[in-house]
């Protein structure tokens, strides 16, 4: 026997166990998550398919017969129907962006902060503020500074031309639970920037500057961009906040289907509210196809 075969010998008898091991895992794996696939399907497959239907389907109230058609789809991109998802994207591009900026700014003097307890308690107002949303802070908006709300009347805002029920106002209100989401989700990310790298840029004479520009900056790119991502998806699928804040004033998407569906301005609008939550769905299917590989891409930098 050659002496090569010992070596060679337990080396495949290894990796023929590992496939094997492999091959066996496989099924097990599908097995232990078809609950929640099942659980998927059901909750968002039929839901989906049903609004997929109603858009390009119309039903013949005399006869009862249900034929195809774009009818439904191609009004939702025009009129008034487009203007509200151009709104819509509009307020969530805006707002995405100027909450993914203060969130960074907070999220570094947070990280970066040598005290335990601000810590603690910027990341606990952060969880509780990211999920405060809806009538109940609109009436705190109101109260507040609304038209006599109490710091409109204190500081004579509506002298310097705010407004709450605006498209400005819409957004500084969005902003209040938007910022801290941005917080939770950049602030690990920070975390993961080992000091080591900083140590080893200042030993080659880089400054402060130039670290952030060719180390922190290009490291932390997809988290920032999936940041931005996530709060525009979280800003455009927003819809109690808007509608018991500026009603119909602000064309947004979610209160024109919501019109839609309510037979507030025509009726027999259903479906054409469905083909709108249609384009909604496909909108937000493009932002989370963004989103996913930026996060496990930025996810194999910083472990």
């Amino acid at each position: 026997m050659s002496p090569s075969t010992p070596a060679s010998h337990p080396e495949g008898t290894a990796g023929g166990s590992t496939t094997s091991r492999r091959r066996r895992r496989g099924p097990r794996t599908w097995l232990a998550a078809l609950p929640l696939l099942a659980f998927t399907g059901l909750c968002f497959g039929i839901p989906l398919g049903a609004i997929a239907f109603g858009a390009v389907t119309r039903t013949d109230p005399s006869s009862g017969a249900t034929r195809l058609t774009g009818e439904h789809l191609s009004r939702s991109l025009q009129g008034p129907y487009l203007d509200s998802l151009i709104g819509s994207v509009q307020l969530s591009a805006l707002t995405a962006l100027i909450g993914g900026v203060l969130g960074v700014l907070i999220a570094q003097a947070v990280v970066t902060s040598r005290s335990q307890a601000l810590r603690s308690a910027a990341l606990t107002a952060s969880g509780v503020l990211a999920n405060f949303g809806g009538v109940p802070l609109a009436f705190a908006f109101i109260a507040t500074v609304g038209i006599s709300g109490v710091v409109t009347q204190l500081a004579d805002l509506t002298g310097f031309g705010w407004n709450l029920y605006s498209f400005t106002g819409l957004t500084v209100v969005y902003l209040y639970f938007l910022i801290p989401l941005m917080v939770l989700v950049i602030a690990p990310a920070l975390d993961g920037l080992r000091p080591q790298w900083r140590e080893a840029a200042q030993n080659n004479g880089a400054t402060g500057r130039q670290f952030w520009r060719h180390v922190g900056l290009p490291v932390l790119a997809p988290s920032l961009l999936g940041g931005f991502v996530l709060l525009f998806g979280t800003a455009f699928a927003a819809h109690a906040t808007a509608a018991a804040l500026v009603g119909g004033s602000v064309p947004l998407v979610t209160l024109k289907i919501a019109d839609a569906l309510s037979g507030n301005v025509l009726t027999g609008q259903e479906n054409v509210a469905l083909a709108l939550g249609l384009d909604m769905i496909l909108i937000a299917g493009l932002v989370m196809a963004v989103y996913l590989p930026l996060q496990r891409r930025s996810a194999r930098w910083l472990r």
